[in-house]
């Protein structure tokens, strides 16, 4: 029972990994393009500018995702959050802030898989 546990926990990790990067290389794609109508006329420079942006939605959704699946690289250069109650209580202290309903657990995916 515990084998399929664990890898089911793996599972959900590739899943939530695979949906990180797909999304982020979509988004950041799209603002390349955005940027590269915006700025540039030549075509060339247009498609560079879509590439430089998927190459940073790769680039960003490698390093979330070596995080998740723990690994000892140095793919961040933030360090690990220290414990899980100093993240929560932050969360909370903005959630009063802004006038949000601090019981209220919406925290992101990876953030719960970790």
């Amino acid at each position: 029972m515990e084998k399929k546990k664990k890898s089911n926990d793996v599972d959900t990790k590739w899943d939530a990994c695979l949906d990180l990067t797909a999304r982020r290389v979509v988004y950041s794609s799209l603002g390349g393009a955005f940027a590269g109508l915006l700025f540039f006329r030549s075509p060339v420079t247009r498609w560079a500018s879509i590439a430089f942006g998927a190459g940073i939605g790769i680039g960003s959704a490698y390093a979330d995702c070596s995080r998740l699946f723990g690994s000892s690289s140095s793919a961040t250069l933030l360090p690990p959050p220290k414990s899980s109650s100093s993240s929560s209580s932050g969360c909370r202290r903005v959630r009063e802030a802004w006038g949000i309903n601090p019981n209220i657990d919406d925290g992101f995916l990876i953030q719960e898989l970790l």
